[in-house]
């Protein structure tokens, strides 16, 4: 997603493969993965959600795209008070 300034600067395994426990980095900023899930299956792909958090500030976040279009479709969401996720552009992402 490099068209939108999000750089993957490192992946150290699949993004469908993270779960609870994994770390993640955001601008530098380490974070903890809490879950991921199927979010919505379209007629050829899945929509998923990474939720994960930082461990300093206990933030919640979001992690979403489409299985089949990884690279372009990767947007990430802050969870501002209970239910509204707020979209995000930071500059660094790896895993």
């Amino acid at each position: 997603m490099d068209e939108a300034g999000l750089k993957i600067l490192n992946r150290s395994k699949p993004i469908g493969e993270l779960g609870k426990g994994d770390k993640l980095s955001i601008n530098g900023k380490e974070m903890l993965v809490d879950s991921q899930y199927l979010f919505m299956e379209h007629k050829n792909s899945k929509e998923m959600i990474i939720e994960f958090f930082n461990v300093e500030s206990e933030r919640e976040y979001q992690l979403r795209y489409f299985d089949d279009q990884v690279d372009i479709s990767l947007e990430i969401y802050e969870l501002q008070g209970d239910f509204q996720y707020v979209k995000r552009e930071p500059k660094t992402l790896e895993w």
